[in-house]
């Protein structure tokens, strides 16, 4: 794996040089447009709305209502470095919306930083908190945190507070919950509860989609889309719908043979303590 980028990693007079990686990938289907006679692929041209007009590269520049900008003047904004990591505050990490991160970057030691690389990982992680700091990455800048991640660190970019939304418009419900449905969903929530295996969950979806084309790639019938059923919208008995629900659970783990994907085969004691806690 090519690293994105090298640069550094700094806090006070501290200097880590590093090399940053994708953490993620994004694994998605994209397809060309094209015309239906004879497959040709579609094409996309740049027109000019006055005389539709086809308009080269070198002749777009790009402006707002009154303003002209040319890529000479966005060079002469361009932030002092694109390769540097400059934590500016520590925070407790608890203390951060979840909202605030969406994209992480591996952290890799490069030699001479190693002995401050392993310094900052144990104390990030002895303490719990993130150094918080601004990146630039492809001519943009960014918040970003510095977090430990198992033996690594890792560089999440996040939003800036301008762009995290709150749900101040949303409807919020106003309901009233006794005891009894409580429970039972916390019964439920218990009998659905598993270890946490990411390698479990595909995206059908996509796998889906790659199944077909296979099939019509071999000029093969494709099956009829299976018919969804029918769910209900109102729900009367909460009570009773949840009560089905923890049978349906329980007989499922059961025809498994365990606890869904972890394979943990639940005691006695404490399949009966659920059954309990539902006819409560």
């Amino acid at each position: 794996m090519r690293p994105t980028w090298k640069g550094s990693i700094s806090f006070g007079l501290v200097y880590i040089p590093i090399a940053v990686y994708p953490a993620t990938r994004e694994e998605k289907l994209s397809f060309r447009q094209l015309r239906k006679t004879d497959l040709s692929p579609i094409k996309y041209k740049k027109v000019a709305e006055a005389d539709m007009k086809e308009v080269q590269a070198d002749q777009i520049v790009k402006g707002g209502r009154y303003v002209v900008l040319s890529d000479e003047d966005f060079e002469k904004v361009r932030i002092e470095s694109t390769h540097s990591i400059d934590i500016t505050d520590f925070v407790d990490l608890d203390q951060v919306d979840p909202k605030f991160f969406y994209k992480p970057y591996f952290l890799e030691p490069q030699k001479g930083g190693e002995k401050a690389y392993a310094l900052l990982h144990k104390a990030l992680s002895g303490t719990g908190k993130i150094g918080i700091a601004k990146v630039v990455i492809a001519n943009r800048e960014y918040l970003a945190a510095v977090k430990p991640d198992g033996l690594f660190l890792v560089l999440e970019l996040m939003h800036f507070a301008s762009e995290v939304l709150t749900p101040e418009e949303l409807n919020r419900p106003k309901t009233e919950l006794n005891d009894k449905e409580l429970k039972m969903a916390n019964a439920l929530i218990e009998s659905m509860s598993s270890d946490w295996q990411p390698e479990k969950y595909r995206d059908e979806y996509r796998d889906a989609v790659m199944e077909m084309i296979e099939t019509k790639a071999k000029n093969k019938t494709l099956p009829a889309a299976p018919v969804a059923a029918p769910r209900s919208t109102n729900v009367v008995d909460l009570v009773k719908v949840l009560q089905e629900s923890i049978n349906r659970s329980q007989s499922g783990r059961v025809k498994r043979g365990g606890n869904g994907a972890s394979g943990r085969q639940r005691s006695a004691p404490t399949l009966v303590k659920q059954k309990r806690r539902a006819a409560a």
